[in-house]
């Protein structure tokens, strides 16, 4: 097995991303860059893209390894992008998943986005894999909808439950859609996809 890092302290989307790999089929162990003791690096970057490698870099630096990571969030329309790159620090720097969408949820009454069609809004993944031998690589992927009015579902993390894909045709938001459901549409298994060929030529052992 070839040990890659990955860069995120959430163990739901460090479960979703071996998924989305399929990892044992590359024959790849993916370790948090917690366990590693690896610290989170100042996500300064102004797009998805320089934040994904920022955190990949830091990876790769601190431990010698492989690295992959992803920065994604959800743009909003009537928010004019909002909150983009700060979507897991919308709240603040130590907001939950609630205080986030709460805060969502109170802009978009506040702008005055009381019907669907002024609650567009998008998912956006960017996806980066660093090697130690310098060589970066950078995918990316989107899944375009609205914001519902209220949370709904359990499934997922961050704004899962406010948001509605436009592939999904019951309403249903990606909080209500089941593991394999959501894989099929969403932003951060686009991304992925995308990179997987690169890191199965470059890394693979399976």
């Amino acid at each position: 097995m070839i040990r890659l890092v990955v860069a995120t302290a959430n163990a739901h989307k460090l479960v979703e991303i071996a998924r989305l790999l399929d990892a044992d089929a590359l024959g790849l162990e993916l370790v948090a860059m917690g366990e590693l003791g690896v610290a989170s690096p100042v996500e300064d970057g102004e797009t998805f893209a320089q934040n994904a490698l920022i955190k990949a870099r830091a990876c790769v630096a601190a431990t010698g390894l492989p690295a992959i990571a992803d920065d994604s969030g959800i743009t909003v329309d009537a928010l004019g992008g909002a909150p983009g790159v700060r979507s897991a620090r919308f709240a603040g720097e130590d907001a939950d998943d609630a205080a986030n969408n709460l805060l969502l949820l109170t802009q978009l009454a506040a702008a005055g986005a009381d019907r669907p069609e002024r609650r567009r809004a998008a998912f956006v993944c960017a996806a980066a894999l660093v090697l130690p031998d310098g060589s970066e690589h950078v995918t990316e992927g989107i899944m375009a909808g609205r914001v519902t009015d209220a949370p709904r579902g359990d499934n997922g993390f961050g704004y899962d439950p406010l948001f509605i894909a436009d592939a999904t045709d019951d309403g249903r938001t990606t909080g209500e859609l089941k593991p394999a459901e959501k894989d099929a549409i969403s932003h951060r298994a686009v991304a992925f996809a995308a990179l997987r060929p690169t890191i199965a030529g470059r890394l693979s052992s399976g």
